[in-house]
């Protein structure tokens, strides 16, 4: 993009780029674009994002006895019913996500 491009061009272009699945180094040679200006925008978009945020939904759990030490799995029951098991030791934040995808 040899002309002055403006912000809300630049948006999409940063968008499109998160939906391509290419490198940034692919995806600014596909585009005739500057890698650094690519760059900038995608931290700037993906800051944004994160300012934004999507709000903190608590979600009500009940605590039952321990698991037995020979036990490797552990369960999560979501208000919906839904269950979902998952090996000791996975990320936390990998599995609250998945908690909040099934309450949606």
């Amino acid at each position: 993009m040899s002309k002055q491009v403006e912000k809300p061009e630049w948006e999409s272009v940063a968008e499109a780029f998160e939906a391509s699945g290419l490198t940034q180094r692919e995806f600014a040679q596909q585009r005739g674009v500057r890698l650094s200006t690519l760059q900038s925008w995608v931290y700037r978009r993906r800051r944004a994002a994160t300012a934004r945020g999507e709000p903190v939904r608590l979600l009500p759990v009940q605590v039952a006895t321990a698991p037995v030490a020979s036990e490797s799995v552990l369960e999560v029951v979501a208000a919906s019913g839904a269950r979902v098991r998952f090996a000791v030791g996975t990320d936390v934040a990998y599995v609250a996500r998945l908690v909040a995808a099934l309450g949606k």
